[in-house]
């Protein structure tokens, strides 16, 4: 990272062991454009006006995009746009709006460097913070010469802590070169804060919102690599592309754990016992694998409003979240998963009332694991710091095996009894949040390709 940079200052100063973990990955440059303009889009639908930070390189980048500034400005309450000035930057008539600034950077300014879109509302904050790799970065293949090619090392997010602490450096940036400038910001950022000091970024719906519209344009930029001969490197820039489909729901994941201070640890620790509860069962890899990405993604759809479901018989409410993971070829069988945690073994649940081996064998293992993992960090967060995990255990499981044969899969309640068992021997679940990367991992080429949620003979259980 460059010394004096944004994003060096940001990873400088994150000295709390508590703070939200940073999750780098390289992007390629039609990566961050579909991205940023996914981002800025939701800036117009929003009903609040954001404080907005761009740093573009070169004028010549924000002369390309100058004309979608123009209705991004009357939305915003201010729009601050840092690039190193080129013939045309102050020209256009973007520029010479009362809310929008131009900060020339000087040649020798790290932040001319940098990729960032930094948006701020008490409503919707979000962020792009990266830096292009270097001429050695880059190595024996050199920089690409198709200028989409180019890539960058950062991250993006949603999460409204984040955003706000780097938007006070980028303004104290600022300052080196518009001290005015810098107050009045400083000053917009004060009345945000004023407004609403949590900076309300959980809110599920407008990051569902946002998480949609990633998706769409990760994957029409995606479409429009298709026999694109004019890329050299167009399967790494579609998995780029992929990859960051599937982070924009990991993160929205992350933000639920995040903003739930009674378990913020939910998604890793229903991983965990997922993972076990399957090599119990003698699940394939590709399966635990399944499994695993439905459990760090089970609380991004949330129970459907019982006036949405059918009294007169099973229905199947489309559920905003998880029609948006079907987007992604590769994930439908894991939305299916999500889809129906919320099914019983006696078929009075959501959202198709299926019953008994209907219900899809992942769904029953992720609604049961979820449950008894939510039940024991309630009960964790209600008893006294220290109080005995082993008797939490017990007593949930007991509340578990009472609603075998109604709620819960009989056999499944008996496999998670033996999980409890050795949980109360000395086994523990993670403690720490699980990491968001590119996530190219994460997802078998061919998994959708296997046994689908819904095989034709369920009874895959010993009975």
């Amino acid at each position: 990272m460059l010394e004096g940079s944004i994003l060096k200052l940001l990873v400088d100063g994150r000295t709390e062991p508590d703070t939200t973990p940073l999750n780098y990955g390289v992007y390629y440059k039609n990566t961050l454009v579909a991205l940023c303009h996914a981002l800025e889009d939701c800036i117009l639908t929003s009903n609040s006006a954001p404080l907005v930070i761009t740093a573009f390189q070169r004028g010549k980048w924000y002369l390309q995009e100058a004309d979608r500034y123009s209705a991004i400005a009357d939305q915003a309450q201010q729009v601050v746009i840092m690039a190193a000035s080129e013939a045309g930057f102050h020209d256009h008539p973007t520029s010479q709006r009362e809310n929008v600034a131009l900060v020339d950077l000087a040649s020798d300014d790290p932040v001319a460097e940098e990729w960032h879109l930094i948006i701020l509302s008490p409503d919707y904050t979000a962020m792009v913070l990266c830096q292009e790799l270097s001429v050695a970065d880059y190595g024996k293949a050199g920089v690409p010469e198709h200028d989409l090619e180019r890539k960058f090392y950062g991250f993006w997010t949603f999460d409204s802590a984040l955003v706000a602490e780097t938007i006070e450096l980028a303004i104290a940036h600022v300052g080196r070169y518009n001290p005015d400038l810098q107050a009045q910001l400083t000053a917009h950022l004060t009345s945000l804060k004023q407004q609403n000091p949590a900076l309300r970024n959980d809110a599920s719906t407008a990051v569902s919102h946002t998480v949609t519209q990633v998706v769409h344009y990760l994957q029409n930029s995606r479409n429009d690599l298709q026999g694109n001969l004019a890329y050299s490197l167009v399967d790494d820039l579609d998995q780029n592309l992929f990859s960051n489909e599937l982070q924009a729901f990991l993160r929205m994941a992350q933000l639920v754990d995040f903003s739930d201070p009674v378990n913020p640890l939910a998604a890793s620790e229903v991983v965990s016992l997922l993972e076990m509860m399957g090599q119990l069962l003698d699940l394939p890899a590709w399966q635990l694998q399944r499994l695993r990405l439905a459990g760090m993604l089970h609380r991004i759809a949330p129970a459907p409003d019982s006036a949405l479901l059918d009294g007169d018989g099973p229905s199947c409410p489309l559920i905003p979240e998880v029609q948006a993971l079907r987007l992604m070829p590769r994930m439908r069988a894991v939305a299916a998963i999500i889809a129906h945690q919320g099914e019983c073994w006696d078929g009075s649940g959501y959202p198709a009332g299926l019953t008994g081996d209907a219900v899809p064998l992942e769904s029953r293992m992720l609604a049961l694991v979820a449950e008894f993992q939510r039940r024991v960090a309630a009960a964790r967060h209600d008893q006294a710091p220290n109080a005995d995990n082993l008797s939490i255990f017990g007593t949930v499981l007991s509340t578990c095996q009472a609603e075998a044969g109604q709620r819960w899969d009989p056999k499944l309640v008996e496999i998670l009894e033996l999980m409890v068992l050795g949980l109360q021997q000395g086994m523990s679940l993670p403690t720490i949040p699980t990491k968001i990367t590119l996530g190219s991992g994460l997802l078998n080429p061919d998994i959708a390709d296997q046994t689908s949620v819904f095989p034709a003979s369920s009874e895959l259980l010993p009975r």
